[in-house]
Order: C-alpha cells, then sequence, then structure tokens
C-alpha cells in the first residue's frame, strides 16, 4: 500500500457543500495522477463526472443514513468500460484493494472538517461496493469505519 501525504492532496469542494453540511447528498470523487503520485478529492452534491478518467481506476463514495445511522458506501468499478477481460479485472481487483487504505485516508482527511463536526461519522460504517461483471470480483464487503483509517 502506498503511504498517504496530505501535501499530495487536493481538495474541492463543489457549490451546495459547506466544510460541515450536508451529510446526505454527500459525494466524494477521488482520482489520481500515476506520474505525480497526487490525488484529486471533489466533494459535491453529485459526483464529479468531469473528473473521472476513462480508465476508470477512481473511488467514488457517498453517505447513506440507514435505520437512523450514518453508512458511507463506496463504489469502485473493477471492469474497465469496454474490455471485458477476466485478466485485467483480476489485477484492479488487486489494486483496488491494495490502495483503497490509501484512499479512505485521503476521503477521511480531505473532509476531516466534516468529521470533527460529526464526530459519529468516524464511527459509520464503510461498505465497499466492488462492481463486476464476475461474480468472483463483483461483491459487497463491510470494511470496518472511518476510525481505522485516520
Amino acid at each position: 500500500m502506498s503511504i498517504f501525504n496530505p501535501d499530495k492532496l487536493y481538495v474541492e469542494f463543489r457549490e451546495g457543500i459547506t466544510y460541515t453540511e450536508p451529510i446526505i447528498h454527500r459525494r466524494y470523487t477521488l482520482t489520481h495522477s500515476d506520474i505525480t503520485a497526487e490525488l484529486f478529492l471533489t466533494i459535491g452534491l453529485r459526483f464529479a463526472s468531469d473528473k473521472i478518467n476513462p480508465m476508470r481506476d477512481d473511488v467514488l463514495g457517498e453517505w447513506t443514513k440507514t435505520r437512523g445511522c450514518y453508512v458511507y458506501h463506496v463504489y469502485v468499478d473493477v471492469d474497465v468500460d469496454g474490455q471485458f477481460n477476466q485478466t485485467v479485472a483480476a489485477k484492479r481487483n488487486d489494486i483496488f484493494r491494495r490502495e483503497l487504505p490509501l484512499a479512505l485516508k485521503a476521503i477521511r482527511y480531505g473532509d476531516r472538517r466534516l468529521f470533527i463536526s460529526h464526530p459519529e461519522l468516524n464511527n459509520s460504517p464503510i461498505i465497499v461496493h466492488f462492481i463486476s461483471i464476475y461474480p468472483q470480483f463483483n461483491k459487497i464487503e463491510n470494511w470496518v469505519t472511518f476510525v481505522k483509517y485516520t
């Protein structure tokens, strides 16, 4: 796993989002540069489709509320659009699993003022949706809480 460097994280808050509100409908798009190792986090009311690259190696996230409790959902596209190749999907699955802790640390750090204002979010479950046409990679998993990624 790569080591998180806060100096290489750039955060953009879009219209309708403040540092502390809203929680529900708050959506995250995390992209990166393979060349510079910089991370780009966009927080808005919608996913930042203008930031998503053709390789679909971004990490998307959003807050929901279930039975009165906040839950953070993460979505990663294990398959590359138009490239339904099981070998590629297996490699991408491995990469996402290796790098997801870094992504969660970046999201937690980039939106840290939200977590300070709403400390209960630190203990909210993180549910990761690995999206694939291949059943062995198409999974939904509990990745504990943000406390692990502080």
